[in-house]
């Protein structure tokens, strides 16, 4: 299966009418995945690059509800970008996918939905370990 394949982009349901946009996100259904933490990105300058690690437990859907940025997703043998640019558009990221998040809007809000709650020991921050790694499996 290719890495674009295992990243799919998940378009949310728009369910808004005249009053104004909904869009409803739900856990094991129109993500794959129970969520267990929420956070959020903002106020990023431009130039910075934020993710930069990849995760041997947790899994993510990332959506940029206001603005957009771009994520480079890659598992050391395949690479795309996506850029996220409509709060309704998603991106699936599984276990062990490298993730850089950057060139974010001024008024970019990057929400990341995640399957567990934070370990720091499950993150892989080195590009080089997360290659060998991924290589022994």
């Amino acid at each position: 299966m290719s890495l674009k394949e295992r990243c799919p982009i998940i378009e949310f349901n728009d369910l808004g009418d005249e009053r104004g946009k909904l869009v409803v996100v739900e856990g094991n259904d129109s993500i794959p995945f129970d969520i267990k933490r929420v956070f959020y990105i903002y106020g990023s300058d431009p130039t910075v690059v934020r993710g930069q690690h990849a995760n041997r437990e947790s899994e993510f859907v990332l959506i940029n509800v206001a603005g957009n940025s771009k994520v480079r997703i890659t598992d050391g043998k395949e690479e795309f970008i996506v850029e996220l640019n409509k709060p309704m558009m998603g991106v699936y990221i599984p276990k062990m996918v490298w993730k850089d998040m950057y060139d974010f809007s001024p008024d970019s809000v990057l929400l990341v939905l995640a399957s567990t709650h934070y370990d720091g020991k499950e993150y892989i921050r080195d590009y080089d370990e997360y290659l060998k790694e991924i290589n022994e499996k």
